[in-house]
């Protein structure tokens, strides 16, 4: 966007996006320790709420090449912009386990989760890395939660939305797969809630030869839908479609 207003334009142009800037940024939980992560997101479906997610290491250190080795709990608040006070909130203790698949990121997904013509979900991404590169096994876990009352739940549990993995010589020769999932509501509904329209699409890659010889074809799979349905307290996941440790 170009201003043409002059100085008196840009002042107040220059104020306002200060002052836009100062109300989006959100205030992240208070973070202890060395390790773990803390992120904040506003929640555009309801003005004035904030979205806070907190996972600190708990126990079991060990130094690794891939950061510190055991279990880390797991706490989220829908907060107040007003005050900063928790209207409603979700507490699991040791509900990650960092290893050499280790716990990398943490996100905060507010999209357009409509589960009831009154009632939306946000989402919680969770990222986790393997450390070897012959082996990979890179996997984005997205858990929704509802709120009800003064507290957050669950509804469903870490659905694998992306997954790297293979077995390769770290130069050409071997075979890896990636695979996406997107997430869309459906039209129709189970238990009260709407249905889940997963969509997966994988793409495998095989290597062959050395150096400049070498060879790689890659090969994407059609797109696969599927229904996810809510048995009246979470969405059931396929087999494979979990994130386990």
């Amino acid at each position: 966007m170009t201003l043409k207003s002059g100085w008196i334009g840009c002042v107040a142009l220059c104020g306002w996006m200060m002052t836009a800037q100062a109300f989006a940024d959100c205030e992240k939980p208070p973070f202890y320790g060395d390790f773990g992560y803390s992120v904040c997101k506003d929640w555009p479906a309801y003005p004035g709420l904030t979205i806070t997610a907190l996972s600190q290491f708990e126990s079991g250190y060990s130094a690794s090449d891939s950061g510190p080795d055991g279990k880390y709990d797991f706490n989220l608040a829908v907060v107040s912009r007003d005050d900063s006070q928790p209207l409603a909130t979700y507490h699991q203790a040791s509900a990650f386990e960092s290893n050499g698949f280790a716990l990398q990121d943490l996100q905060i997904d507010t999209a357009r989760y409509k589960l009831t013509p009154d009632l939306r979900a946000f989402g919680v991404a969770v990222t986790f890395k393997s450390s070897s590169r012959i082996n990979p096994l890179n996997e984005v876990w997205l858990s929704l939660y509802v709120k009800e009352g003064d507290k957050l739940r669950p509804v469903m549990d870490r659905l694998i939305t992306y997954q790297y993995s293979g077995e390769w010589d770290g130069n050409c020769a071997g075979e890896r797969n990636e695979t996406t999932r997107t997430l869309a509501i459906g039209k129709t509904s189970s238990h009260g809630y709407a249905d889940l329209i997963i969509k997966t699409v994988s793409m495998d890659t095989v290597g062959k030869g050395e150096g400049e010889a070498c060879v790689s074809n890659s090969i994407i799979s059609k797109p696969v839908l599927t229904t996810l349905r809510y048995d009246g307290k979470n969405y059931v996941l396929p087999e494979g479609f979990k994130g386990y440790q």
